[in-house]
């Protein structure tokens, strides 16, 4: 298959099903929410265990929404990984809670349960961890502190659809848990998200705040008790979520077997921090959402733009995930500062993301070592 150039981090991959899918549904008129919603659902819900299942038009929404499920507002903190993605910090803040942040592993990357124990206040509501790149937490760990502080969990697991933990798939068990669609995901329904719940009550509250908190009355009338946002997936992006689901696992094999390619061709002459290589087989299957080194550029005589620039002309492309969210503008009223937390820092200034997709085989993983080769010796100091 011949791929663009430069080679892109992430593509999504669509067949020719899948596209006459789509072509069925514009020709059914029904294109908002309708039964191609339903289904995904049933059929998410199926992979999730059985547990009910929400689709909406982003993870972003499926946090805010989450964040209401729990009844989180003005005077609550939420605690959550300084490293991770902007969303689950601006909607902690969206729903007036106060986000308290805390380090992440270097290794996993993912939130780090001993600081989080010690930021547990009276006012802390939940704990809001982001599974990094598809690894997932330690998810007795992270529940045994739950419920000693009967803490609400809202699992961030948006790279995280396929991964599992002690051969149980994330979502099929915890709390509140929620997956993005997103197309540089494992699996997309172009943009989407779902929302994983504990009970059929908590599934129709998710259903009216993601439709403007609508409510039907005997008289066919509306209502609005409490204040939603306009959420709802529409049924063409649902189509192709359900064709999508159908290939997941096959897009997860495809996945670890190119990672795994990646841990054999990197290159050593320059070391790198790589990613975490998971618990296969053991505590956790990991789904490999992202392939993301921490460059030295300690040992380097150049910035990660130069990097950044120099495998671009060498036909990779790059992106960074994720730069910290302690030190963005819109979070500056809380009082971090820069040394706050030293290892997503260290992540947030040295991570890139580089070409990872199902459509690769292994020489374009190839391609994509040697260029990262070429960049480090042309840059050695």
């Amino acid at each position: 298959m011949k791929l663009p150039s430069p080679l892109p981090f992430a593509r999504p991959d669509f067949d020719e099903e899948t596209i006459a899918a789509v072509a069925d549904v514009m020709r059914s008129h029904w294109v908002a929410s309708g039964p191609n919603v339903l289904a995904f659902e049933k059929e998410l819900s199926v992979y999730m265990g059985g547990r009910p299942t929400r689709v909406m038009n982003s993870a972003t929404a499926a946090i805010e929404i989450a964040l209401q499920l729990c009844n989180i507002g003005p005077g609550d903190e939420v605690i959550l990984p300084a490293q991770t993605f902007f969303a689950a910090g601006n909607m902690v803040l969206k729903v007036g809670a106060k986000p308290v942040f805390v380090d992440v592993d270097l290794d996993t990357r993912n939130m780090n349960l001993a600081q989080t124990a010690h930021a547990i206040t009276p006012r802390t509501k939940a704990l809001l961890p982001t599974h990094f790149n598809g690894l997932p937490l330690d998810m007795d760990a992270l529940y045994a502190l739950a419920n000693v502080h009967k803490l609400r969990v809202i699992e961030d697991a948006a790279l995280a659809i396929g991964s599992s933990w002690k051969g149980r798939h994330i979502g099929s068990f915890g709390d509140l848990v929620l997956f993005s669609f997103h197309p540089n995901k494992n699996m997309t329904s172009i943009e989407g998200g779902a929302l994983v719940v504990n009970t059929d009550a908590e599934a129709k509250r998710t259903e009216i705040l993601r439709f403007h908190g609508i409510t039907r009355k005997a008289d066919y009338t509306r209502d609005v008790a409490e204040v939603g946002g306009k959420y709802n997936m529409p049924d063409v992006s649902a189509v192709v979520g359900r064709k999508q689901l159908e290939k997941l696992d096959t897009f997860c094999e495809k996945r670890r077997s190119l990672v795994a390619r990646y841990f054999e061709k990197w290159p050593t002459e320059i070391a790198c921090t790589l990613p975490h290589a998971g618990y296969r087989g053991y505590e956790s299957d990991h789904s490999w959402n992202m392939w993301c080194p921490l460059l030295p550029l300690e040992k380097l005589n150049a910035s990660r733009v130069q990097i950044i620039d120099a495998l671009k002309a060498k036909g990779v492309a790059a992106g960074i995930s994720y730069e910290v969210l302690h030190l963005a503008t819109a979070f500056q009223h809380l009082g971090y500062k820069p040394g706050d937390f030293p290892n997503s820092e260290l992540i947030g200034d040295t991570t890139i993301s580089l070409p990872l997709f199902t459509q690769m085989e292994f020489h374009h993983v190839d391609f994509v070592c040697n260029a990262v080769t070429e960049v480090f010796a042309e840059f050695a100091k």
